[in-house]
């Protein structure tokens, strides 16, 4: 392994390690002249900052444009570089040209669960179960432990509306407010919504949604367009009933909104599936 693959491991390890977002170019084939072989990786964080190179000049500073977007998107791109411009900066004028794959390596997803009652516990534990990075928030310890549920990443004994002092919240956290009721609510929703999060839900019913929307409009000044943010009821319409079955509600609305997904069933009348 050359110097320049050992520092691209080593840098995307670390990340890995630290949850740090990056992407991965590398080099699929090349035709002609070229600076740098297939296989050669460089790893592009998010200010564009690098380690390694495909090559550098004109090409690479297109390389971590594409890639500062697959950040964002999270959807890889295979990618077709010709070197013919000196003028932009490419090395040469042979014309040699690169086929660059280039994709995301994003932290595991993080479920942070506030509410250590029945269907907080439930969720946890599927959300470990699915491979989440989770975290259960009470502000009672004897709701938010090991005993309580084991094997989850952090148990975060505080009071909601002050969750963000004790967990990073980014674009790949998914949380689930599981709360007693509206005093709760109207001082945990304002501080959740100045964070980047994928998706934020709180439990309860309609009636009370529309409670807890009224008074953070009126109190906290909060618009339709932030209100919005806020998936309540939470979960997908099952009819369920038991906190296991509230919980598979949840994480399938959280499933759909993190994979695109509509949440139509996907069953076809017979005679519509052609061979």
């Amino acid at each position: 392994m050359d110097d320049d693959h050992k520092s691209v491991y080593e840098a995307l390890h670390l990340a890995q390690a630290n949850g740090t977002p990056v992407a991965l170019a590398t080099i699929v084939s090349t035709k002609g002249s070229m600076p740098r072989h297939a296989g050669s990786k460089l790893l592009i964080y998010t200010d564009g900052t690098i380690v390694g190179t495909v090559g550098g000049g004109s090409m690479e500073a297109r390389v971590i444009k594409v890639a500062q977007e697959i950040l964002e998107t999270g959807k890889p791109r295979l990618e077709t570089y010709t070197l013919n411009n000196i003028k932009d900066g490419d090395p040469g004028i042979c014309g040699g040209t690169a086929q660059i794959f280039i994709d995301a390596i994003l932290p595991t997803p993080q479920l942070l669960v506030i509410g250590g009652g029945h269907c907080g516990v439930e969720l946890a534990k599927l959300g470990k179960w699915l491979g989440y990075r989770v975290i259960l928030s009470d502000d009672r310890p004897e709701y938010c432990n090991e005993t309580v549920v084991a094997d989850l990443d952090q148990y975060v004994v505080c009071k909601p509306d002050v969750i963000l002092d004790h967990v990073k919240i980014d674009a790949q956290t998914f949380i689930a407010a599981v709360t007693r009721g509206l005093p709760v609510d109207v001082k945990l929703i304002p501080s959740l919504l100045e964070t980047p999060a994928a998706y934020i839900g709180l439990i309860g019913s309609q009636r009370r949604w529309q409670i807890t929307a009224n008074t953070l409009r009126e109190e906290y000044g909060l618009s339709d367009e932030q209100l919005n943010r806020i998936h309540s009821p939470i979960g997908l319409e099952l009819e369920a009933e038991t906190p296991k079955e509230i919980a598979v509600s949840i994480i399938a609305e959280i499933t759909m909104i993190r994979r695109g997904g509509t949440g139509k069933m996907m069953k076809a009348p017979l005679g519509s599936i052609t061979a």
